[in-house]
């Protein structure tokens, strides 16, 4: 079943690939997505995305990639940064500090400073993050394969006894509630964590150079690249490791580790297989800090856009002498270290893909208000498989939020409740919009 999540969730994301290929080719401006729901639904909608994408979504994913890097960081030191190093008391609630905490805390910071400066730079960075990604991704595929013992018949096993730590009853194999679909939901959820960043070209298309051409080319192919290399990863996953061995990994660690600790195999070459770990835990780490980097440079984008829409406050749409949206930076850096310091990594990564994919059935679907209301704008990219790609993108997202609120009904809630909460600053704005209107033709 976690194979063919893994295949589900790279196909669901393809579709909506395909889909916002011509949505973004169509609009490349500044901010993606807001301006789409904004321009196809009104600006409600688009409020309450750029809300969920500053507070949630964007935030959340910088702190669980942070987070992600520092753990890597403890693992690879012999678990060193678990200390707590002080607690702060706020009204009655212990917050206790650790050092792998402050560790993800520099690392926002450090790139946050980075994306002050040109897109070129921040562009540069995230193509040399980028490729040592794939690297690493190929390295562990490949070396399962070169260096390790395997078996196609764990393809055909089931993960019956595993622990799957953390884990709800009723997505689990073997518990009494279990369902499959549920299961199977939880599992795409997961694997949409991995892909999740299909999108993130929409946000910074007004600064591509030759849109027309080169979004639809980089979202549609860079999503068919790493499908590929994540169904090659968990092939080799499988290959490697039974069902039963995979569910039963700690949260503390990966399967990617476990696996490259068994390249090579035995005592004699316990300093291969121990240069082999570190250079997966290196890879790893350089991984996690690629996602925050593009992260931050897509999320701050949003507030920008919005500032500039009256939707959000005037400074944060102001551009620094770089041509960077320094101060949406610096209020997405504070939210972000907010979260590290308040928030387990599952629990933001399922918030921010709760959320986010509400929004992604949302902005797909604008495809089709754009080709009944505005048949005659210039499209360089039509979709391919309009409108039944969009459809069945719109359908199993459907399923899967559904799915979601089902099984784990009180993250879902809370994710929307978040999104939710913006709708008494959305209509305040609303009304202190008109005043700033007058004050400026005055």
């Amino acid at each position: 079943m976690g194979f063919g999540a893994w295949i589900a969730a790279g196909l669901l994301s393809l579709a909506g690939a395909l889909t916002y290929a011509e949505l973004t080719a169509m609009k490349p401006a500044a901010g993606g997505e807001y301006v789409f729901l904004r321009d196809a639904y009104g600006r409600l909608s688009s409020f309450l995305f750029g809300w969920m994408q500053m507070f949630v979504a964007k935030p959340g994913s910088q702190a669980a990639a942070a987070t992600a890097f520092a753990i890597g960081l403890n693992d690879f030191l012999g678990n060193q940064l678990s200390p707590q190093l002080f607690v702060i008391d706020l009204f009655g609630y212990s917050l206790g500090v650790t050092i792998l905490q402050v560790v993800a805390l520099m690392v926002i910071l450090i790139f946050t400073t980075l994306n002050c400066a040109t897109v070129a730079i921040s562009g540069r960075i995230a193509t040399a993050l980028t490729g040592v990604k794939i690297l690493l991704i190929l390295f562990v595929a490949g070396g399962a394969f070169l260096w390790a013992t395997g078996d196609l018949s764990h393809f055909s096993m089931i993960g019956s006894g595993g622990t799957c730590e953390d884990v709800d009853a009723a997505v689990k194999y073997g518990s009494p509630s279990y369902s499959f679909i549920g299961g199977f939901a939880a599992a795409m959820i997961g694997a949409l964590w991995g892909y999740d960043g299909w999108n993130n070209l929409t946000f910074v298309a007004g600064e591509v150079k030759d849109p027309n051409r080169n979004i639809p080319l980089a979202i549609i192919g860079s999503t068919i690249v790493i499908m590929v290399l994540y169904t090659f990863t968990n092939f080799a996953y499988f290959y490697v490791l039974d069902p039963t061995a995979i569910a039963s990994i700690s949260k503390n660690s990966s399967v990617g580790k476990v696996v490259v600790s068994m390249f090579y195999g035995g005592d004699a070459t316990q300093f291969a297989t121990g240069v082999a770990v570190a250079l997966f835990a290196t890879g790893l780490m350089l991984s996690s800090l690629g996602t925050l980097h593009t992260s931050i440079l897509s999320g701050s984008r949003v507030p920008y856009a919005m500032a500039n829409d009256g939707l959000m406050f005037r400074p944060l749409g102001r551009l620094s002498i770089t041509g960077v949206p320094i101060r949406a930076l610096i209020l997405q850096m504070l939210l972000g270290m907010v979260l590290v310091l308040s928030g387990s990594f599952d629990t933001l990564t399922d918030y921010v893909i709760f959320a986010s994919w509400i929004f992604y059935a949302a902005v797909t679907s604008s495809i089709f208000v754009y080709r009944r209301k505005f048949p005659d704008l210039p499209r360089p990219y039509k979709a391919w498989g309009y409108p039944i790609v969009p459809v069945i993108f719109l359908l199993v997202a459907g399923w899967l939020l559904v799915t979601t609120m089902w099984n784990s009904p009180t993250r879902s809630f809370a994710g929307i409740g978040l999104i939710l909460l913006g709708l008494p600053v959305y209509y305040y704005l609303s009304r202190l919009r008109p005043a700033e209107t007058q004050e400026e033709a005055e």
